[in-house]
């Protein structure tokens, strides 16, 4: 059932006011691959009148108060997708498309949305229920962060919004025990998951170098990312506090991560898999083509590669799914009045990570000085394709299901560190799970480059891409392989990218098409890398290419098509 979105919803419910109103940068999607959804229907779940206000028009006062004022909250999100990554495009320009807004026009989300939805709610309602940001945009901006578009450093969101409170990473847990202490009168600030302002630091926390210093000091930001980095993970994490003049940023250690028990029923809960009519009559939404008919089987990733956000917002600790959950769900896509036959995707943020986890990171947390892929597939991470494999084959059998894809992309370093089953499950992924081509991302081929980004050296692809081969081949499909390249990563110059090209036609027989200029976004490695111009493992300087033509002609070295 879709939560209300309108004043016509709430009166056939008979309901005279929300307890939760979430507002969103996105189109209102109802699908467990979006937050807003994911989290509305979990307080839905257990008593809680949600509504949804998505993209509201921010020059009018009728689309905000359409819902009126919650009881409890509102909870504001940019959407799926940072909005100033949304907007723009690694070379500053304006994105003419949004694959989250009806028709496609990137023309309803605002820059810095959180702000912006904040700002607009407070000026139509005084002194209203709390403000919670949330999602993507609110989790990898709650500290002093750098931020591209501004090229300097911010503050926390969490202040420039001028919001109550923060809820960061996947926020089932925390959004509920904060729906509680609120509904019961406590107070929510000792709720681990929680970001929220004080006169005074926490006594207990560790305190980061104030916003001050670290504005104008580039070693005492690094210093204070490796902390913030390093309180990630719910077993070791400690809690934080930060100072912004003479107040105090107060950021609680992470909530635990859901149990397997626990992320079966969030997938279990009651989505349509559609966009809501009133959002669906305003044009076509293309994401919902992508995640519609699409399995998340698994959260986390312990890739760790350092241009990715995931480490922040889902974590370092993979968790997944029980088969039963996915076959559950699969059954309800085949009952779907629009499934076609086809399951898109069967993934989580690296489809081969499904099943496995390290014994002792799932006791004692990540290890603080030991990375699980890199430099080489940590030999306590019990490698095992056998649990996806057994997966895919359990929903290719289903009645009703034509195909089942596996669209998002492989860690073929893991696939090659199973000596056991990788052969097994690249023949049959080759065989039965891809559509003409598939997608692995090498990033770069230069070693300084890889280094900088905590990927595997080139030797892993051309085995892999050998070993894909041979099973096409046996499988008697014309099967390809996609490659997906970064150009201007901190630390590439031209002459690392012409080697990259040089690689590609020699080894690879062709240019890659898929390259993409670097984005720094907010709390990764890669930015800090970008914004400091120094390896901070190191201190040592690297060379970061700052300027717009020096970043399209180190993507024309490898592809001649405009860059934009």
């Amino acid at each position: 059932m879709f939560l209300p979105t309108t004043r016509q919803e709430l009166q056939q419910r008979g309901w005279d006011q929300l307890d939760v109103i979430l507002v969103t940068g996105d189109a209102y999607i109802d699908s467990p691959h979006i937050g807003i959804a994911v989290v509305g229907h979990t307080l839905a779940h257990v008593g809680y009148r949600v509504g949804v206000i998505a993209q509201p028009d921010i020059h009018r006062s009728d689309d905000i108060t359409r819902l009126g004022e919650p009881s409890l909250f509102w909870g504001v999100s940019g959407g799926s997708i940072d909005s100033m990554v949304a907007n723009y495009t690694a070379l500053k320009k304006p994105r003419r498309s949004d694959d989250y807004t009806p028709g496609g026009r990137n023309d309803r989300r605002p820059d810095r949305a959180a702000i912006v939805y904040t700002n607009l709610i407070k000026r139509h309602y005084k002194d209203t229920a709390p403000i919670v940001l949330g999602g993507l945009e609110a989790s990898l901006r709650r500290v002093a962060h750098y931020d591209y578009w501004d090229d300097a450093i911010r503050r926390s969101v969490l202040l420039d919004a001028k919001a109550d409170y923060l809820i960061y990473g996947m926020a089932e847990k925390t959004v509920l025990a904060f729906a509680d202490a609120l509904r019961f009168g406590g107070s929510p600030h000792h709720l681990r998951g929680l970001c929220y302002m004080d006169d005074e630091p926490r006594s207990a926390a560790l305190e980061l170098p104030p916003y001050e210093r670290v504005r104008e000091d580039k070693r005492a930001f690094i210093d204070m990312f490796h902390t913030f980095y390093q309180n990630n993970d719910p077993r070791r994490a400690r809690g934080l506090t930060q100072r912004y003049g003479d107040r105090y940023l107060i950021h609680n250690a992470p909530m635990p991560y859901l149990t397997q028990k626990e992320l079966d029923g969030v997938h279990a809960l009651d989505f349509e898999r559609d966009a809501h009519p009133f959002y669906r009559s305003q044009g076509r939404i293309k994401a919902l083509e992508t995640i519609a008919f699409a399995l998340n089987t698994h959260r986390g990733c312990y890739g760790d590669c350092h241009f990715c956000s995931i480490a922040v917002h889902e974590g370092r600790t993979v968790r997944w799914r029980s088969p039963k959950s996915v076959e559950r769900e699969a059954r309800q896509l085949v009952d779907h009045p629009g499934f076609k036959g086809y399951i898109q995707d069967v993934s989580g943020p690296t489809a081969n990570m499904y099943g496995f986890e390290c014994p002792r990171k799932l006791r004692e947390g990540v290890c603080p000085d030991r990375r699980c892929l890199y430099p080489d597939v940590c030999p306590t991470l019990p490698v095992d394709h056998s649990r996806h494999l057994d997966l895919l084959r359990q929903l290719r059998g289903l009645p009703g299901v034509k195909k089942v894809f596996v669209s998002s992309g492989l860690r073929y370093d893991l696939l090659l560190h199973d000596e056991s089953h990788g052969d097994a499950y690249l023949e049959e992924v080759v065989a039965c799970h891809v559509s003409g081509q598939m997608k692995v991302a090498p990033e770069h081929t230069e070693e300084p480059v890889l280094r900088g980004m905590g990927k595997p050296g080139p030797e892993h692809l051309l085995e892999f891409r050998q070993r894909f081969f041979d099973a096409t081949e046996r499988a008697g499909l014309p099967q390809y392989l996609s490659y997906y390249v970064i150009a201007a990563y901190p630390g590439c110059t031209g002459e690392d990218m012409h080697r990259l090209r040089d690689f590609a036609l020699r080894e690879l027989g062709l240019l890659p098409e898929q390259v993409q200029i670097f984005t720094p976004t907010p709390s990764t490695y890669a930015t800090l890398m970008y914004y400091t111009e120094m390896d901070p493992f190191t201190g040592q300087e690297i060379f970061v290419e700052k300027t717009y033509r020096g970043k399209r002609n180190q993507k024309r070295i490898v592809t001649p098509s405009p860059s934009r």
